[in-house]
């Protein structure tokens, strides 16, 4: 199907990097940094994120910073590349949610691509924004099959591509779809969400949506998260075979 208006509607959108999680688990193998700017192949991570927005041509790029919030912005300063760069630093932790709409005075544009900081997955980010357009509905989450959904939690859609249900970690073993932690969102929900309190996406807001409110887009590739020590050593080969 072609999309002719994909490339310039991204260049309309902000995106959002969710960058302020805590990290606790990698501490043991990354001790003194902010997990999103732990290196790959002598990169810091967030890099390879915002070079896939870049590409996909995203301009507005915030960061909803937190622990460690320093290092990210000491890292980026006000730009990178063709992205001009905000930051969004949140005084405690306020969840995936909360840093959202903790970050809603910088976020411009009527459609938010919001993406976590410590996952990578392969995908046509313009694609995915004609997707989203194209069905109407105020909130999409960028899906992954993965050979073990039960380590990530797997998401049930219905034939019309609408989120019916999300299962617990562990609750399905085997291949499924999972969250690839990159959604577009109408202003609109994350104008809703309570304003300095602590909320998370996952949990807090997305299972209220499943009433035909939130669809799933079956269009990633590969992914990986560097969350846990053994998810970040396999992130070199991961990066090295792009």
């Amino acid at each position: 199907m072609n999309h002719p208006a994909s490339f310039a509607d991204l260049r309309e959108i902000t995106a959002a990097v969710l960058a302020g999680g805590m990290g606790t688990r990698l501490r043991a193998v990354v001790p003194g940094r902010q997990k999103v700017v732990a290196e790959i192949n002598g990169r810091p991570f967030l890099l390879l994120l915002l070079e896939q927005l870049a590409a996909a041509g995203v301009r507005r790029a915030v960061l909803c910073t937190g622990h460690m919030a320093e290092q990210v912005e000491t890292l980026l300063g006000p730009s990178y590349k063709n992205l001009r760069l905000s930051y969004s630093r949140e005084e405690s932790p306020l969840g995936t949610g909360g840093a959202l709409r903790h970050a809603l005075p910088r976020l411009d544009s009527g459609l938010v691509l919001a993406m976590n900081g410590d996952s990578f997955v392969e995908a046509d980010l313009r694609a995915f924004a004609a997707w989203h357009r194209q069905r109407g509905g105020p909130a999409s989450l960028l899906l992954a099959r993965v050979p073990d959904a039960g380590r990530y939690g797997q998401i049930t859609l219905s034939a019309q591509d609408e989120v019916v249900r999300f299962d617990e970690k562990g609750a399905s073993a085997g291949p499924g779809w999972i969250n690839a932690g990159v959604y577009l969102l109408d202003r609109e929900i994350i104008a809703a969400l309570p304003e300095g309190r602590p909320c998370s996406l996952e949990r807090g807001v997305f299972p209220g949506l499943t009433d035909g409110r939130l669809c799933g887009w079956r269009g990633g590739g590969r992914f990986i998260d560097i969350g846990t020590p053994e998810s970040y050593q396999a992130a070199e080969p991961f990066f090295r075979a792009l």
